[in-house]
């Protein structure tokens, strides 16, 4: 007589088929993976949006501040919002002229703004002058309103010239009038192009920017090319670098980091 339940070829009882899960159950964590992944994604969209950008430093105009490789965050809201700080929102004609929550640059900034030539490409450098100053470069000298801004020499700068061979250039310390103090370095001395200039003088509701590599940027000095900027053209401003990596090495080529990443920057607050 068979036995009920038993395998009849090894003599042990028969183990029952697993359960399967009911199909409402799979769905509805389907369903809740969706919904946690859809949330991940607007939280990610409001915080770049509304409060930081992620950037990366493709020249050298602010050496020796932010360096080439360096990947910073840039916060939205120290300015207020325009419709160049929004994406996509300078394509939508009229929906929204001058600042929302707007809060001007200070003298000493290092800012995010659209190149005025084109509205559209990323510039960054430091808030020099306010609307109504009279800005201008005296033998390499720094003057505002008049007066020399105060420079201290300090310990020469090593850097690579045009032809990659290490070399030292000039190092000052530069104090603004309202006390903030930064490096600059003067890669032709005090004899560069832009080391003598007209007297200029901001407009209204605009700012004069420059590069911390005095002989090697591109800024409001040059009138024809990015010259003086509106306040609707900032994005906003720089607060920490949050990678760095070395000149020429991919930030995706991970193998690489050990010996390329600059580990001393990281995290490190921009002034």
């Amino acid at each position: 007589m068979e036995g009920a339940g038993v395998d009849q070829d090894t003599n042990r009882p028969m183990r029952a088929a697993p359960a399967q899960a009911p199909a409402s159950s799979t769905w509805a964590s389907l369903r809740e993976t969706i919904k946690v992944g859809i949330q991940a994604l607007l939280i990610a969209l409001v915080v770049r949006t509304l409060l930081f950008q992620p950037f990366n430093i493709p020249s050298g105009s602010l050496v020796p501040t932010l360096l080439i490789g360096d990947y910073l965050f840039v916060s939205k809201y120290s300015y207020g919002y325009s419709k160049y700080s929004l994406p996509l929102s300078e394509y939508i004609p009229g929906k929204l002229e001058g600042r929302v929550w707007a809060a001007e640059p200070k003298r000493g900034d290092i800012a995010v703004f659209k190149l005025p030539k084109d509205n559209a490409t990323d510039y960054i450098k430091r808030v020099i002058g306010l609307p109504g100053d009279r800005i201008q470069m005296i033998d390499g000298v720094l003057n505002i309103n008049g007066k020399a801004v105060k420079r201290e020499r300090i310990a020469d700068y090593e850097t690579f010239d045009p032809y990659g061979q290490a070399t030292k250039v000039p190092q000052y310390l530069e104090t603004l009038p309202n006390g903030i103090a930064h490096r600059i370095i003067e890669r032709d001395g005090d004899n560069g192009f832009w080391d003598r200039t007209e007297l200029y003088t901001v407009p209204a509701g605009h700012f004069f920017m420059m590069g911390d590599n005095r002989d090697n940027s591109t800024d409001s000095r040059d009138l024809a090319n990015v010259g003086y900027v509106p306040f609707d053209n900032f994005v906003g401003r720089a607060e920490m670098i949050f990678f760095s990596i070395d000149e020429g090495t991919p930030a995706w080529q991970i193998w690489n980091w050990p010996a390329k990443v600059r580990w001393g920057r990281l995290f490190s607050t921009i002034h």
